[in-house]
């Protein structure tokens, strides 16, 4: 079994977003979404702890640079679940439950829906991960990684963004798009009654920081109220 230890290896130090400090988050709320929902805890916490990992980071090159992570993105859970085989056949685990590891990494992605979580481990995965993508921290993560992007935590979406999600030529994605593109979403995506009693009061939260900013944000003068 890969041990906390271990994978502190496989993560960026420096990542805000999707660094070390969110694979623990995602870890402990597997852990409990699995033990309260009867899932294998030994297939959750591998997967939780293998679900983003970076084999670039185990070897001598030190990782990736700032842009290659970025490209990386789109495709980090085929590269993760490749890694995830490697590491558990080292450690004599059966084909058949690295296969139902790799299945919970393959199918934890919001924005890839070709592969679905269909065991309940996988489930468990999904939920943790998203669980970790609203409430305070998931606010915290979005506008980090805005920032990191080099986009802005505000701005006005296009007509054309708020009918179909795709952006006007020139138009930011930012944190309030990042909001109304997945995170907003992400509670009707949870599946375990488990996950999506954690979820209420998170959503909720999100929810009304999201609205205030863009209330804030467009913010215009108007006649002050007779007294």
């Amino acid at each position: 079994m890969p041990t906390i230890h271990a994978a502190r290896r496989w993560y960026s130090i420096s990542d805000p977003v999707h660094g070390f400090d969110h694979v623990l988050r995602v870890y402990r709320l597997a852990e409990y979404i699995a033990d309260c929902e009867g899932a294998d805890l030994e297939l959750v916490r591998a997967a939780a702890l293998l679900h983003d990992a970076d084999a670039a980071l185990s070897t001598e090159q030190g990782g990736r640079s700032i842009e290659e992570t970025g490209l990386q993105r789109q495709q980090h859970h085929h590269a993760s679940s490749d890694f995830a085989a490697q590491i558990l056949h080292q450690e004599g685990w059966q084909a058949e439950r690295i296969s139902a590891v790799q299945h919970c990494i393959l199918s934890h992605r919001f924005r890839d829906d070709s592969e679905q979580p269909q065991t309940l481990e996988a489930r468990v995965l999904y939920d943790a991960d998203k669980l970790d993508a609203i409430g305070a921290v998931g606010v915290a993560r979005a506008l980090a990684f805005a920032l990191q992007a080099g986009q802005p935590v505000y701005a006005s979406p296009s007509d054309k963004f708020l009918e179909s999600g795709q952006l006007e030529p020139g138009e930011p994605h930012s944190a309030y798009h990042e909001y109304l593109f997945k995170l907003r979403k992400l509670k009707a995506s949870l599946s375990t009654p488990t996950g999506q009693q954690l979820a209420e009061e998170r959503h909720r939260l999100m929810q009304n920081f999201f609205e205030n900013l863009a209330a804030e944000m467009e913010f215009t003068t108007k006649p002050c109220p007779q007294t």
